[in-house]
C-alpha cells in the first residue's frame, strides 16, 4: 500500500534572509520516542537552528520539537541536540568547509520524506552583510511587482 504524500514542512524563513546558501544537503534526523509523532503533527520550530560538529558527527542545535500532547511516560526533551545522518564524504566536506572558510551550516527545512522518514534540509551558508539584505529585499519587491502586473 503506497504512502500518501506528506504535507508536513517546517521552514526556517529567517535563514534565507540572513544567509546566502552555497551548497544544500538533505540529512536524516535521529529521533527518539514521541518526537516523530510531534513532528508529523507539525509541532516544530527551526527559528534559531544551526549545525555543529562533535567528534566528526553533525548535530543540530536550536531545533525545537514540542512535546507530544497524547504522550505520557515516554516524553522527549523539546530542545535537545539531535544527530544528523549524512555520508562520510559529505560530513568530511562540510567539516572542512566550516573550519577553513568560516562558513556556517544552517537548518533550512524539516519535512517527512516519501518513505516516512524525518529529514532536515541543511545548507552550507555564508552570512549576509546589511547591504546584501537590503539588496535581496529590493529584488523580492521587484519580483512581486512584476508578478502583479
Amino acid at each position: 500500500m503506497p504512502r500518501s504524500k506528506s504535507k508536513v514542512q517546517i521552514n526556517n524563513r529567517r535563514a534565507s534572509y540572513d544567509f546566502e546558501f552555497i551548497e544544500q544537503y538533505d540529512a536524516g534526523i535521529v529521533l527518539v520516542g514521541t518526537e516523530i509523532k510531534s513532528l508529523r503533527a507539525g509541532k516544530a520550530s527551526l527559528t534559531d537552528a544551526f549545525c555543529y560538529f562533535v567528534n566528526g558527527e553533525l548535530y543540530v542545535k536550536g531545533m525545537n520539537i514540542a512535546t507530544y500532547f497524547w504522550g505520557s511516560w515516554g516524553q522527549h526533551e523539546p530542545a535537545r541536540d539531535r544527530k544528523l545522518l549524512l555520508t562520510k564524504r559529505e560530513l568530511r566536506h562540510l567539516a572542512q568547509a566550516v573550519k577553513l572558510k568560516g562558513l556556517a551550516i544552517v537548518a533550512v527545512r524539516a519535512y517527512i520524506a516519501d518513505n516516512g522518514y524525518a529529514k532536515l534540509h541543511i545548507a552550507l551558508a555564508r552570512g549576509k552583510k546589511e547591504y546584501d539584505k537590503r539588496q535581496s529585499i529590493k529584488e523580492k519587491d521587484i519580483r512581486r511587482e512584476m508578478e502583479r502586473g
